[in-house]
C-alpha cells in the first residue's frame, strides 16, 4: 500500500512551460510523480501507457496539482517491440521535439520463480526494462535531436550490485527474478550512458544522465516484496514507519532532479542521498563501478541494437 505522508523534501525547478516532456512508466508509482513535478513547473508531459484507464487516472491526479497542465496518452507496451514501434511511428508523426525523456518504466517480478519471455521471444525483464526503451529512444532520435534532449534513465540500487551475464543474457540458466531486474538496470544504465557518449562524440545534441529513487513503497511494493500480498503490506507500512524508504513523491525527486535541473551534469548518476542512498534529498553520487565500463556500454550499445531490431540512424 501506498503511503499518504506529505513529501519530507522537495525540490525547486526551473520554468519548463517552453518544454515537451516523455516520461515512461508514468501511470502509477514513481513515473505519475515524475510527470506530476513536470507538469507543475509547466511542461507539456506525454504519458506512453500500456493500461488506458491506469492512465486516465494518472492524468487526473497530475490536474489535481497541475490543473491547466498539457497532458496527453499515447499507447506503450515496452515488452512488445511492435507496440514500441508503433508509439515512435505515433510520436515522429505528431512531430514536435521532445525536449526531456525520462526512461523510468520498469517491472520486477520477485516472488515469482518462473522465468517469463515477452512476445518478441526475450526474458520479460530484458525486455520491458531495456530493450523497449532502447528501440524507443532509437524510433524518436530525430524529435530527440530537434529537442536537444535531456535523456534521463531511471537505474536502481540492484544496478550497483548486478552486472550483465553477457554468456547468458537471457538468464536461461540460473534464472532468479533480482537477477533478472538487476541485469537489465545494469544493460539500460550502460546503454544511456553510451547514448551520451555518442551525442557528444557526433554532435546530435543529446546529453544523457541517470537517477535511482532509493527504496519506495509504491502501490506494486507489496508484490515485489514478498510472494505474500498480505505480509508485504505489513512490511512496507513498518519500513514507511521506520522512515527507510521514500514516498513515490519524494523517490521522484532524484530524476526530476537530473532531468530538469540545468546544474545537473551530463553522464552522472543523482539518487537520494540519505543513509545508504536509501531515502533523502536528491544529490549526485559517484558512478557504480560496473558502469564505468566504457568497452561494456560499447558492447551493450551494438547488441541491443541487433537483439532490437533497431539502428541509430542520426539526421545529418
Amino acid at each position: 500500500m501506498a503511503t499518504t505522508r506529505a513529501p519530507r523534501w522537495t525540490l525547486p525547478l526551473p520554468d519548463l512551460s517552453r518544454a515537451r516532456a516523455v516520461v515512461t512508466g508514468a501511470s502509477d508509482g514513481v513515473g505519475v510523480e515524475i510527470a506530476r513535478g513536470l507538469a507543475v513547473a509547466g511542461a507539456e508531459v506525454v504519458l506512453p501507457v500500456r493500461n488506458r484507464d491506469k492512465g486516465e487516472r494518472a492524468v487526473a491526479k497530475i490536474r489535481e496539482s497541475a490543473p491547466d497542465a498539457a497532458l496527453s496518452l499515447v499507447d506503450l507496451d515496452l515488452a512488445q517491440l511492435a507496440s514500441v514501434a508503433a508509439c515512435a511511428d505515433a510520436l515522429r508523426a505528431d512531430g514536435r521535439p521532445i525536449d526531456i525523456l525520462v526512461l523510468n518504466a520498469g517491472m520486477i517480478a520477485l516472488g515469482d520463480p518462473a522465468r517469463h519471455t515477452s512476445p518478441d521471444g526475450f526474458e520479460l525483464h530484458f525486455a520491458t526494462n531495456h530493450l523497449g526503451h532502447v528501440a524507443l529512444v532509437a524510433g524518436i532520435l530525430p524529435l530527440l535531436q530537434a529537442g536537444r534532449a535531456r535523456v534521463t534513465v531511471q537505474s536502481s540500487l540492484a544496478a550497483r550490485f548486478s552486472s550483465v551475464r553477457w554468456d547468458d543474457l537471457q538468464l536461461e540458466r540460473g534464472y532468479s527474478a533480482f537477477a533478472a531486474y538487476g541485469s537489465s538496470k545494469a544493460a539500460v544504465s550502460l546503454f544511456g550512458l553510451e547514448l551520451g557518449r555518442r551525442s557528444a562524440a557526433e554532435g546530435w545534441g543529446i546529453t544523457t544522465n541517470l537517477s535511482h529513487p532509493g527504496i519506495a513503497i509504491t502501490n506494486i511494493a507489496p508484490a515485489e516484496l514478498l510472494e505474500s500480498r498480505r505480509v508485504g503490506a505489513r512490511l512496507s507500512r513498518r519500513i514507511m514507519d521506520a522512515g527507510v524508504g521514500g514516498t513515490p513523491a519524494e523517490a521522484s525527486l532524484p530524476a526530476l532532479f537530473a532531468a530538469a535541473r540545468p546544474d545537473a551534469a551530463d553522464g552522472a548518476l543523482y539518487g537520494p542521498g540519505g543513509l545508504m542512498h536509501l531515502q533523502g534529498p536528491p544529490r549526485r553520487q559517484r558512478m557504480y563501478r560496473r558502469l564505468v565500463d566504457r568497452a561494456a556500454a560499447a558492447r551493450m550499445w551494438a547488441l541491443s541494437q541487433e537483439l532490437a531490431g533497431v539502428r541509430f540512424a542520426v539526421r545529418g
